[in-house]
């Protein structure tokens, strides 16, 4: 079964890259163009604007109107299967991946603040957190349409401020009830359904009404172009959202992120960044000129990076292979085995095992990275790591994640019935017979019997295999 949800998982990943791709290649394309446009150079009457360019050999020529032309073409191209089926696929993704699994990618363990209202409702907790999680993009797309609806619509810099500040608090929420991985997807998926609900509910329909009008013989009045503006308010949010969405999409490759205490706030920094960047583009390409928000970006970037630079464990005690392959075999392999034990898991996860000494070494950095750094792996927490044990392995793995055996564990035995008075006569610097072929004397070797379970040659022995 596990087989056939990969492939599922893939089709659907697919899709969704493909039809973003194309959604947001448009998007880009006509906020592009909106801002290129300049009035032409003979006036044409009931035209906006205009813009040539060349591409693959050919020239081109757009007109903007300010409304609409006298009389509509045969064939009138609409822009909209992209964001639909961008968002279905997104939405599909989004059950298959971590609404089916939601016991290991929606649930925190640590997080138990849900619990009395998982009783109270009848829910198992990872039911309760699909609700939450359903729950979250309806009604963050309410609150948000109806904000757009309200006179705040003719302030637009206060209701962008006041959106921000709702995300914000619906990301440190997230953040403190989901499995962090799933938080920040949480919060891509409700600016995506902002998104689409955008073109579905108003930018489409609007301009369905002028389209209608015109088809009719009405003449357009100043409600039609009431219909367009707002259909262009909610396009302009949509181009804001774009960066932001695009981080979240690649997210969970850089678990220093989502994974870090303060990742609320990481969030909602890069989404700034990302928002400032759109806005660079968008006056550049309206012919104003800005020298301070593209170096501003990158300072903000190098700061974010600066402030979460993990704590050194240079002055960690020493840590020896066989206590980091204890916190393994009790934390790690029941995922992350050739024979994994947990439910949700045939196979281990991306195919990393830790079965033997030798994958666990030469996984130390992606280990250090998500265990010791991101603290986001096991998956929420589910088998309980302590941070004592996340530090430990992290020692390990500064101190050069050696997997030999500590061999100064403890002296060796020596034979009670031997001499404890030698001959004071003898060489003190002599060392006993070490020649194999030798034939000892029985009178006088001093046998040393050695225990292997706790002092063991290094030079020799080699790393114990893992259980």
């Amino acid at each position: 079964m596990e087989h056939f949800s990969d492939w599922l998982s893939l089709a659907l990943r697919w899709i969704h890259v493909i039809a973003g791709a194309a959604w947001i290649g448009t998007s880009f394309y006509f906020n592009w163009l909106n801002n290129h446009v300049r009035p032409p150079e003979k006036p044409e009457k009931g035209v906006a604007g205009e813009l040539w360019s060349v591409h693959g050999g050919h020239f081109y020529r757009v007109v903007k109107y300010a409304v609409a032309p006298e009389k509509l073409p045969k064939v009138l191209h609409w822009f909209k299967w992209e964001a639909y089926l961008t968002w279905i696929s997104g939405a599909s993704l989004l059950g298959v991946v971590y609404y089916l699994n939601a016991d290991t990618y929606m649930v925190d363990a640590s997080v138990t603040y849900l619990s009395p209202i998982a009783a109270a409702t009848g829910l198992s907790y990872a039911a309760l957190t699909v609700v939450l999680g359903v729950l979250t993009l309806a009604l963050g797309w309410t609150v948000y349409h109806y904000l757009c609806k309200s006179p705040l619509r003719d302030k637009p810099t206060v209701l962008a401020a006041l959106g921000f500040v709702l995300l914000v608090g619906v990301a440190f929420w997230l953040t403190q009830t989901f499995g962090s991985r799933a938080a920040y997807i949480h919060v891509g998926a409700l600016l995506g359904t902002m998104m689409a609900a955008n073109v579905f509910f108003v930018i489409i329909p609007n301009q369905r009404v002028m389209v209608d009008a015109m088809v009719k013989g009405e003449e357009l009045t100043d409600a039609h172009a009431k219909k367009g503006l707002e259909g262009a308010l909610r396009s302009r949010h949509n181009n804001y959202f774009t960066l932001p969405v695009l981080f979240i999409m690649v997210s969970n490759h850089y678990p220093v992120t989502y994974g870090h205490e303060w990742n609320w706030a990481i969030l909602a920094g890069l989404s700034i960044i990302g928002a400032g960047v759109r806005h660079w583009f968008n006056l550049r390409g309206m012919g104003e000129k800005n020298v301070w928000i593209l170096p501003a970006a990158a300072v903000a970037m190098v700061g974010l990076a600066l402030v979460t630079v993990p704590k050194t464990l240079a002055d960690h005690r020493p840590v020896t292979f066989e206590e980091v392959r204890a916190i393994f075999d009790n934390r790690c392999v029941t995922c992350h085995s050739g024979t994994p034990t947990h439910e949700a898991f045939a196979t281990a996860p991306q195919g990393i095992q830790f079965d033997t000494p030798q994958q666990m070494q030469a996984m130390a950095t992606r280990i250090n990275s998500v265990v010791v750094v991101a603290r986001t792996m096991p998956l929420g927490n589910m088998t309980g790591m302590t941070d004592e044990e996340r530090d430990i392995v992290g020692a390990w793995i500064y101190q050069g994640a050696e997997i030999t055996v500590d061999s100064g564990a403890a002296p060796a035995a020596t034979d009670p019935d031997a001499e404890a008075d030698p001959d004071p006569e003898a060489d003190p610097e002599a060392g006993p017979e070490t020649d194999p072929e030798a034939d000892p004397d029985p009178e006088t070797e001093t046998e040393t019997e050695t225990d292997p379970e706790t002092d063991p040659d290094p030079e020799t022995d080699p790393a114990p295999e893992a259980p």
